[in-house]
């Protein structure tokens, strides 16, 4: 079950003196804590950058970097890879304790927690003063700022994604059935695609890291529902008694539908088996594209937006943009910002963007030949800026979402799966911790 916020802010309190007294211990100096001014630097020499999905973007990265670095030789590039999973601990250990990088991987899912504890530079003036002024798509910069819930820039855009509906269709064809457009449609295709006898499922269920966004899509695209909040902004929608009973009906497909496995599973296993064909459905988004095509080729699956309700409406939740950020306390910021502003030109975000399967926040790079190539990235694009989908803006911009959406959460999603908690006291304990941030975060804003 989520854990009290109270709980959970003397918890947090408890392990950031400990992390502090432990880095004191250790003799760190405390450069790269948050709030240090740093300085320009030379812009030259040596620049730290964090990949915080490291693994899944390692090899494109060092190729951005060699690219770089031809073009710099006198700046070197040192990349750290961090699992998704850990960015956000690791950036908060660092914070308190020091040791930030000079560039960092801050998607709009994690800026709003990192910017509070005044880690990041201000953006603005750079973007407005460089290459990149009126090149990159204003939707993204827009959810940026919206997640950072301050008015200004602390990350560069970089891409964007969007929930996808995978699905195998040769397999969908020899059973005869239909793409999957619509909810009704996708339930009946996960029945009908299961033979337990054979390891067959119709479908993979993230039980594992990341399931609270992907069960939060699919409970807004069926209940239709298009705001988080209700019409005062302070009450959320997630405990609406139709999103209960969308979650109910997605969370009874685990292990009807979907292996046992799936309990504990991440998107990497979950990739997996889809592509070896053991399960013939698969939610995830369009930073997967490329691993399926380069183990199924284009002719055995398709990617398609998240599926319609019977009315042919599409609701969707937000995707967190992914973007670069500067951190205050670099003592080389001049260098830094050389490599985002390179990262983030028309070139290099095409070449990320392709490799990735992502929708690239570079507007030229976004008219390359390749996205009309990249049908399931096209739907994705299409999908996100056609204004035809209604797409549910989850508040990132609150300090406690991502803790929220994953710590306090994935356990107690696990139990709704198990049957040891009913979807309805999940989604009320989750409701009143969201209620709670929003109100401290409003008190906040007013203050």
């Amino acid at each position: 079950m989520i854990k009290p916020r109270n709980s959970r802010l003397a918890a947090a309190i408890s392990l950031v003196s400990a992390l502090a007294l432990t880095t004191t211990a250790c003799g760190d100096d405390g450069s790269g804590i948050a709030g240090a001014k740093g300085s320009e630097g030379p812009g030259t020499g040596k620049i730290v950058f964090w990949d915080e999905n490291g693994g899944v973007r390692t090899a494109i990265w060092k190729e951005i970097i060699a690219d770089f670095e031809k073009v710099n030789p006198d700046i070197d590039v040192q990349y750290v890879g961090i699992a998704s999973t850990e960015a956000q601990s690791k950036y908060d250990t660092a914070i308190q304790g020091g040791g930030l990088p000079d560039v960092g991987g801050v998607g709009a899912a994690m800026v709003a927690g990192i910017t509070a504890q005044d880690a990041l530079e201000p953006l603005d003036d750079r973007v407005e003063a460089s290459s990149l002024k009126g090149r990159l798509n204003e939707a993204m910069i827009e959810n940026v700022r919206s997640a950072a819930g301050r008015d200004e820039m602390y990350t560069v855009p970089i891409s964007a994604t969007n929930g996808v509906l995978y699905y195998r269709t040769d397999l969908f064809e020899k059973a005869g059935l239909d793409e999957p457009g619509t909810w009704d449609e996708f339930y009946r295709a996960a029945a009908k695609l299961t033979d337990k006898k054979k390891n067959r499922f119709g479908y993979t269920i993230r039980g594992g890291p990341g399931s609270i966004a992907q069960a939060l899509d699919a409970m807004y695209g069926q209940s239709g529902i298009e705001s988080f909040w209700d019409e005062s902004g302070t009450s959320t929608t997630v405990n609406d008694p139709r999103n209960v009973a969308a979650l109910e009906k997605y969370a009874g497909l685990y292990r009807k539908a979907t292996p046992e496995a799936d309990l504990n599973n991440d998107f990497t296993k979950m990739v997996a088996q889809f592509d070896s064909g053991s399960i013939a459905m698969l939610n995830h988004n369009l930073g997967s594209y490329q691993d399926h095509v380069s183990s199924l080729g284009v002719d055995a699956f398709r990617g398609i937006p998240q599926p319609e309700l019977a009315d042919g409406t599409r609701v969707m939740v937000s995707n967190p943009v992914s973007g670069l950020g500067l951190l205050k306390s670099s003592e080389n910021k001049a260098a830094a910002w050389k490599f985002i502003e390179f990262a983030a030109s028309h070139a290099s975000n095409s070449k990320f963007s392709e490799s990735a399967g992502l929708i690239p926040a570079n507007k030229e790079a976004a008219e390359d030949p390749w996205l009309d190539e990249a049908e399931t990235t096209k739907l994705g694009a299409e999908a996100l800026f056609s204004g035809d989908t209604k797409i549910v803006q989850l508040p990132y911009y609150l300090p406690d979402w991502n803790t929220l959406s994953k710590a306090d959460s994935e356990s107690g999603f696990q139990k709704v799966l198990l049957g040891k908690t009913s979807a309805e006291d999940f989604l009320d304990a989750l409701a009143e911790n969201l209620d709670e941030a929003q109100a401290e975060w409003k008190e906040q804003q007013a203050g």
